[in-house]
């Protein structure tokens, strides 16, 4: 007979490696080729050491003459906190009961339950890998009863819960945890659960919920010019700053390559991932077709399929902002963590655990993790790409 207990036993020794290999390798490819650690977690902090630049104790000089100075590799410590990442799953107490007497019946509304969490946390997880950091997901256009006309549904879908802040990123009364229910992307327009949506105005904030400035350090966090990034401040630390290259128009071997080689020519580092838009992947095909250059393919970790330039992957990503090419060196990279994804567990050892007043329980997946880049000059954004 299926129980609590067992279905507690289940979550535990049979689906929590298989959902970790899912969302470590199989969310999204960029993510599959980045390096996982728990070196470097100090407490809720990661504190890296970063060197930069060149050992400078070298010199040429004279047969008895004084021997160069001794002049250490550069280190800067980057410092940030640990970003807290949730994906719960819910099962009613009636279902359980249904399938008590049905193992088979009781496999499949697991299943069903992890399956929708993996494809929940999947999307979340690689959004997260090109945000900044702030958790906004677009920014309200206009409000006509409970549909939102917003500037952009790349990083939306149907399901999610969402609350509406300020411009200024203050909640507004009655407009947080807001399930979306219709998402239209001829439109931009999102349609959200609930009563009016009284204060939501354009400029407003439409954030995952409880989620403002809690994400992951991801790749709009790093190509940025200004500001700060890991505790330094870019106006006095210029390695810290990206090549970035804008209003591109129509892409080109050649504005590919001189990215490339910039990198190269500048900080030593060797692209090895490039991740686009899907209009500008398209473009890049056209334009090489048109070219008569045969881009060839291979299989990524994770199963992924990928044109190659030069041997490097080209991977397009539905989170990887519109007219943008980034062109990493992922050996730069590491997803620093206190620990692989875990259960939430209760004093008394369950991972399933009643909701408070309803028949219902709840299991949480929970990872302590952020991403840090050691080197950002050794990365590229080519943006403004004309897509197809």
């Amino acid at each position: 007979m299926v129980t609590m207990t067992s279905a507690d036993s289940a979550l535990k020794s049979l689906y929590l490696g298989v959902v970790a290999e899912q969302l470590n390798t199989a969310a999204n490819p960029l993510l599959a080729k980045i390096r996982q650690s728990t070196a470097d977690v100090w407490g809720k902090e990661v504190r890296r050491l970063a060197q930069y630049g060149v050992n400078g104790g070298v010199g040429a000089g004279t047969e008895e003459g004084e021997l160069p100075a001794a002049a250490g590799n550069n280190y800067e410590q980057f410092v940030t906190t640990l970003k807290n990442l949730y994906g719960t799953i819910e099962i009613s107490d009636k279902a359980v009961r249904a399938s008590e007497n049905n193992a088979g019946a009781f496999v499949n509304l697991l299943n069903v339950e992890m399956e929708g969490l993996i494809r929940a946390s999947s999307f979340n997880f690689g959004r997260m890998l090109f945000g900044d950091g702030s958790g906004v997901l677009c920014k309200v256009s206009s409000v006509s009863g409970n549909d939102v006309t917003v500037d952009s549904v790349q990083n939306v879908i149907e399901g999610m819960t969402v609350d509406i802040l300020s411009s200024a990123g203050a909640d507004i009364a009655g407009l947080s945890a807001r399930r979306i229910t219709a998402v239209d992307r001829d439109s931009s327009t999102i349609t959200l659960s609930g009563g009016a949506l009284t204060g939501a105005a354009e400029g407003c904030l439409v954030c995952v919920q409880g989620s403002y400035n809690l994400e992951l350090t991801g790749l709009g966090a790093i190509f940025k010019s200004t500001g700060s990034l890991y505790g330094l401040d870019r106006s006095t630390h210029k390695w810290m700053i990206p090549y970035m290259k804008a209003s591109v128009g129509k892409i080109s071997e050649t504005a590919i390559q001189t990215a490339i080689d910039r990198l190269e020519e500048t900080a030593g580092s060797r692209v090895d991932f490039i991740v686009c838009s899907w209009g500008v992947k398209r473009a890049l095909q056209k334009e090489f077709a048109s070219s008569f250059v045969k881009l060839d393919t291979e299989v990524l970790d994770g199963g992924y399929k990928a044109i190659t330039y030069n041997g490097i992957p080209i991977v397009a990503d539905r989170f990887c902002p519109k007219g943008t090419m980034y062109l990493l060196n992922t050996a730069d990279f590491c997803l620093h963590q206190l620990c692989d994804w875990k259960w939430l567990e209760g004093d008394d050892g369950r991972v399933l655990k009643q909701v408070p007043g309803k028949p219902l329980y709840t299991a949480t997946l929970v990872k302590y993790a952020d991403l840090i880049c050691t080197r950002p000059c050794g990365q590229a954004m080519l943006s403004g790409i004309t897509e197809e």
